[in-house]
């Protein structure tokens, strides 16, 4: 049996969990999904029992979504803007179902990348090797005089 405690010699695949963790998947297994909910990241792997409530994404994911909508967005208006130069309303009507779309979609799978970069850099916890419920040692008992 793989000495599970061991874990902190071997290197975990970075392309290979950031791809997971934009899939929304578990970067340890692949299987299990990493959300519970929208943005609720699950405590464990429900595949593999990884335990993932180590996560420290914060408010990382709304700032990364914010520059990648904001550099997809403004360029698309602007080229708008000098091309047709169309009323208000009209710029209105497009951005701001697009910006909160784009925002929207992107949130999961940024959160899940950057969980992902968290996990496959042993970061804020995930150092350590998780060890599944079902192996975890049993504390001693200890006998009172």
């Amino acid at each position: 049996m793989k000495d599970m405690m061991n874990d902190t010699d071997q290197p975990r695949p970075l392309r290979q969990s950031l791809f997971r963790g934009l899939r929304g998947r578990c970067p340890h297994c692949g299987e299990g999904a990493m959300f519970a909910r929208f943005l609720k990241v699950s405590d464990h792997c429900p595949a593999c029992d990884e335990a993932l409530h180590h996560q420290r994404a914060d408010d990382a994911p709304a700032y990364f979504v914010i520059a990648i909508v904001g550099h997809i967005i403004v360029p698309m208006a602007l080229s708008l803007e000098m091309a047709f130069v169309p009323p208000y309303w009209v710029h209105f009507a497009l951005w701001v179902p697009l910006t909160i779309a784009l925002s929207l979609l992107l949130l999961t799978p940024v959160k899940g990348t950057l969980v992902a970069l968290q996990w496959a850099l042993r970061m804020h916890g995930f150092e350590h090797a998780s060890r599944p419920a079902s192996l975890a040692a049993k504390p001693a008992a200890t006998s009172a005089p």
